[in-house]
């Protein structure tokens, strides 16, 4: 297993880690990438790495369904962000051949702050 640390500056904010991932599988043996963060405000996700305004989409789309203002009963001021992470999830999971993930052409991995700026782990883990 792996560990990598991220930095985010923002409150919300999806940040590409398929370098940071790839740096730590290159040319390592297994069959099965498993990408985990253990923080319950932030998730991660793969999705398109072409073009920046998919990911600018997507928080909006999570602003509209878990909206910051409204009165929830957690009261520590995070909880659209806890909403998030259960939505997006906390870790992924691809295949791995040849010393590198199987992604598709345009898809990378994100990490997905929801209550930022912080620095997370990821857990990097190849399965053989």
């Amino acid at each position: 297993m792996f560990e990598v640390r991220v930095k985010t500056s923002q409150k919300v904010e999806s940040r590409n880690i398929t370098d940071e991932v790839l740096s730590v599988v290159r040319g390592k043996m297994g069959r099965i990438l498993h990408v985990f963060t253990p923080h319950t405000t932030c998730g991660i996700v793969i999705n398109e790495d072409a073009d920046p305004h998919v990911m600018e989409d997507v928080l909006e789309a999570l602003d509209r369904l878990v909206p910051r203002d409204y009165s929830y009963k957690h009261l520590e001021g995070n909880s659209d962000a806890h909403v998030k992470s259960i939505l997006t999830g906390c870790s992924v999971t691809v295949p791995f051949s040849k010393g590198s993930p199987v992604l598709g052409t345009w898809q990378g991995i994100f990490l997905m702050e929801f209550d930022g700026p912080r620095e997370r782990k990821v857990f990097i883990t190849l399965v053989e």
